[in-house]
């Protein structure tokens, strides 16, 4: 299939990866399309990385199948991995070479890359490719991984914790990168840690816990299934708030209320308005504190059953 198919760039399609009884990833069914960054969160033992290696074809599911431009990156690992580049979190070179050297060294190994866009990435993340890979920092190994995988251009970036080690002036660098990668068409799945990258670049997000999706969609559509929070200020008697829809934690003190909202704010509004209240405020939750609620149960057993997996292809 080609990259300018109308099909979803990723389709994860029921896929499940068991190790005896344990259970990696569960049932997950999730898509990227072209022009979309989807933000895969979640724990150590989440999924993430299962499902990514599912993705490339380093794993093959118990179940179910993973598929990027309709290839199976397992029964097809040459033909799939022609479409994508891949950003590693920890990223080994090689000693004796330099850094310019790998970067050739890689771009000959994708199968070809942009030269002037290499310069320009060497050049916007302040890149010094003439010294020896024994020398970098762990924030200079990271930029080759970064420069390496956006200079090819790839019609599908794939990417686990790409920002480790970068400091952030790097991270905002990497960020309008991935903005201008997405204008050009190129779909983008990544996984991180930072919520507030994932926060300013990702149209979607994917929640795993524990193996299975938990959530999924845009940040306004997560925050609004979240409470927000109310704060107000009234004189005289307080506004009656019993039996609103969707409110709770309800707390009247000192001519002050504050309390808890999900949904529709409108019932609450209206109860607000009946009563004489000079000042309101109403906050929306943070992708910390929706990504926190998520988890809020997920217990000391989420345990990183990813790296139970060998390095290399398993069955």
């Amino acid at each position: 299939m080609s990259p300018t198919s109308s099909e979803p760039v990723v389709r994860f399609s029921g896929t499940t990866k068991r190790y005896g009884e344990v259970t990696a990833l569960d049932h997950l069914d999730l898509e990227v399309g072209s022009g979309e960054i989807v933000g895969l969160l979640g724990p150590n033992g989440a999924g993430k990385t299962t499902a990514l290696r599912a993705l490339l074809g380093v794993i093959r599911p118990t179940e179910g199948s993973a598929t990027l431009f309709g290839i199976d990156g397992w029964q097809d690992p040459v033909e799939a991995h022609r479409h994508l580049a891949y950003i590693p979190g920890e990223f080994a070179i090689w000693p004796q070479l330099t850094g310019g050297q790998t970067l050739d060294l890689l771009g000959a190994v994708s199968g070809g890359y942009d030269e002037d866009y290499r310069e320009e990435l060497v050049e916007r993340f302040k890149f010094d490719p003439t010294k020896k890979g024994r020398s970098y920092s762990k924030g200079n190994r990271q930029k080759i991984a970064v420069i390496a995988g956006l200079m090819t251009r790839a019609p599908l970036l794939v990417m686990d914790e790409p920002t480790s080690g970068l400091d952030p002036l790097m991270e905002a660098t990497f960020q309008d990168c991935l903005r201008e990668a997405k204008h050009r068409g190129q779909a983008i799945l990544l996984s991180s840690h930072i919520l507030s990258e994932v926060e300013a670049v990702c149209d979607r997000v994917a929640v795993l816990n524990k193996g299975a999706l938990v959530e999924e969609g845009s940040l306004d559509r997560l925050r609004y299934l979240q409470a927000h929070t109310v704060e107000a200020t009234y004189v005289g008697e307080p506004p009656e708030l019993e039996g609103i829809e969707g409110v709770e934690g309800v707390v009247v003190q000192d001519g002050s209320i504050r309390l808890q909202v999900t949904g529709s704010t409108d019932p609450l509004l209206k109860a607000l308005a009946r009563a004489e209240v000079p000042t309101i405020q109403m906050r929306e939750p943070s992708l910390e504190e929706l990504f926190q609620s998520f988890y809020e149960d997920a217990g000391p057993d989420a345990v990183e059953n990813e790296n139970a997996t060998a390095a290399g292809r398993s069955s």
